[in-house]
């Protein structure tokens, strides 16, 4: 057992390694163009597209009603499965689609801008382009094909944000060069995915395969239209009922929290889904899987979000410019819910793999709730104040998601938390060096730059220190053992090209 155990681990941390390249190549792609697009486009600009993909992300939900999940899950998938989801997820696509660019009117009107209807209008293309590709993406991470997937991701979004976005908005495009963005960058990711996995399309399509997908699609899809919600809430409460500019800015600094949180979250989710969906009968496996997971995420993000919340007024200053700063407060409570986020990610993939998706979908429409909630009665503050509120739904989604992993892994409250102390203790030191180092560049009046730098030098300095002094006591057992696999990853790939060299 113990070895089956080493070699699942071993697996998805290897996998790991492949979409942390994407992830993280991508993750500094948007970092750069969120920069360049900040600076040359204005608040109203991304306000717009805020509010126009509130609409497209809910409703691409229904366009693709957990299809690909239900293919990657799927313990017996047969040419007629194939068929039946590559049809009905294009099929819908083009339905909801025309739907959406009939609505755009009343879309605009609810928000109170009409300059909104061509925006989602242009936007509507992106449905059936995402219908054609569900199929294809599923059956790539069905088969763990890491890299591949890695690849594209980074590929589309240059393209679509870099060779397409930037120049237009160099142009004066303004909000056109996002919507041209989104739209290259979809149609890129999904010739990829066409060339790389076509579907098998020999078998017809039936409704008995369309059923059997729809009894774990259904619920997939079900709890998908909670995360969404709850990703969209807080920008519907903020774009109906402060305006266009608010939502530009409240839309930035979640934006800038998501990039680290996306980066780790999507690494997590594409290999533990796949990874997990293999062994979900094995309880044991699942148990040790979850715990060192949850110990890693935790250490990782916890110190993370704490260091940046601190170093915030710097981080905005030097990235986006002076003007930006009305991001500053709402970012920084946005950072210190980084933790949280990624732990319901985790958490997530494993409900879904274990296909527990009904249990999942009630708990993520009350989180959905908790988000409108908080962002409603937080809105009277400002943008402050509807982060505050968004805060406390994380926290709560947290909880409810920790508790429904521990029921399927069979594994108890004061296990969950004794995973979690060295993270704390980590951030607890690293935490009060940053504040203190903040403190006296801002005191001593250094440029923006010289305190970020300062402060992140500090932060990452101490941090090598202790793993280096105390690796156990910094990292904690599971903690410690993901860093050791990881680096044995990482000597076996690096191994042939140095005794390539010294052959040489």
């Amino acid at each position: 057992m113990r070895d089956k155990t080493t070699s699942l681990t071993h697996s998805a941390v290897s996998g790991m390694v492949w979409v942390a390249w994407g992830s993280g190549a991508n993750a500094l792609l948007k970092v750069a163009v969120l920069v360049v697009l900040t600076r040359l486009l204005s608040p109203v600009d991304f306000g717009l597209v805020a509010a126009a993909l509130v609409v497209i992300g809910f409703s691409l939900n229904f366009s693709q009603l957990g299809l690909g999940p239900a293919v990657v899950q799927r313990p017996v998938l047969e040419p007629r499965h194939i068929s039946t989801a590559f049809y009905a997820s294009t099929g819908l696509g083009l339905l909801v689609g025309a739907v959406i660019w009939l609505a755009a009117p009343l879309i605009a009107q609810f928000f109170h801008m009409g300059q909104l209807v061509p925006v989602v209008r242009g936007l509507a293309f992106v449905f059936p382009i995402a219908g054609v590709a569900v199929v294809p993406d599923s059956l790539l991470t069905r088969d763990l094909r890491f890299r591949l997937l890695a690849n594209r991701d980074i590929l589309a979004y240059a393209v679509g944000y870099g060779v397409i976005g930037v120049p237009l908005a160099f142009l004066g495009w303004g909000v056109w060069a996002l919507v041209a963005a989104q739209l290259a960058q979809n149609v890129v990711r999904t010739a990829i995915l066409l060339r790389a996995a076509p579907p098998l399309l020999s078998a017809s399509p039936s409704w008995a395969s369309f059923r059997e997908l729809m009894e774990y699609g259904v619920g997939q899809s079900a709890a998908r239209v909670g995360v969404i919600l709850g990703n969209q809430a807080d920008n519907l409460v903020v774009g109906r009922w402060m305006g266009a500019v608010p939502l530009g800015l409240y839309s930035r600094a979640f934006q800038l929290m998501s990039v680290p949180t996306a980066l780790l979250g999507d690494v997590l989710d594409r290999v533990l889904f796949p990874t997990m969906s293999r062994v979900q009968d094995d309880p044991r496996r699942l148990t040790s899987a979850y715990l060192r997971g949850i110990a890693s995420v935790v250490l990782l993000t916890l110190p993370a979000g704490v260091v940046v919340a601190v170093l915030a007024p710097e981080l905005v200053t030097v990235a986006f410019g002076s003007q930006w700063q009305g991001m500053v407060a709402p970012f920084q409570v946005l950072a210190l819910g980084m933790m949280f986020r990624i732990s319901c990610r985790m958490s997530d993939s494993l409900s879904r793999a274990t296909g527990k998706v009904y249990r999942r979908a009630w708990r993520q429409a009350l989180y959905a709730g908790f988000v409108f909630l908080g962002a409603w009665l937080g809105h009277g503050w400002g943008v402050t104040g509807v982060a505050l509120g968004v805060l406390c739904a994380f926290f709560i989604n947290y909880l409810m998601m920790a508790h429904l992993s521990l029921s399927l892994v069979h594994s108890s409250w004061a296990q969950f938390a004794q995973v979690q102390l060295p993270a704390l203790r980590l951030t607890i030191l690293l935490g009060g060096v940053t504040l203190v180092i903040a403190a006296i560049t801002r005191h001593l009046a250094l440029p923006p730059v010289a305190g970020l730098l300062t402060g992140s030098v500090a932060a990452l300095g101490t941090a090598a220190l202790a793993v280096w002094l105390a690796p156990k006591l910094a990292l904690g057992e599971h903690g410690f053992r993901m860093y050791d696999i990881l680096r044995s990853q990482l000597l076996a790939r690096l191994g042939p090209a140095r005794l390539g060299r010294g052959s040489a």
